[in-house]
């Protein structure tokens, strides 16, 4: 039964990395295109990773902190982007 659970993981995990990618040939801005993608990377792969440790847990340390630094820095990445692509103007400068 767990076989099962860790191969329907990995398959969610896999669709939603072809899911993200499918945007990239849409018309939408760069902005949405790379979001949609980072999204969908960062589930797809936490899907994988977790299928992965219902197959090996004995391996359960190093693949718990591969999902942590997966969610952290996806997220400061996505953080990063936003403020690169906000305009110039909003860009405050501390004297």
């Amino acid at each position: 039964m767990i076989n099962i659970i860790s191969y329907i993981c990995i398959g969610i995990g896999i669709f939603f990395w072809f899911w993200g990618t499918f945007p990239l040939l849409g018309k939408r801005s760069v902005l949405y295109k790379l979001h949609t993608l980072s999204v969908a990377d960062t589930l797809g792969s936490i899907a994988i990773v977790f299928g992965l440790l219902l197959k090996i847990p004995s391996e359960w340390p190093l693949l718990i902190l591969v999902i942590i630094t997966l969610a952290i820095w996806n997220t400061m990445l996505g953080y990063v982007l936003a403020y690169c692509s906000s305009p110039e103007e909003n860009h405050h400068e501390q004297s």
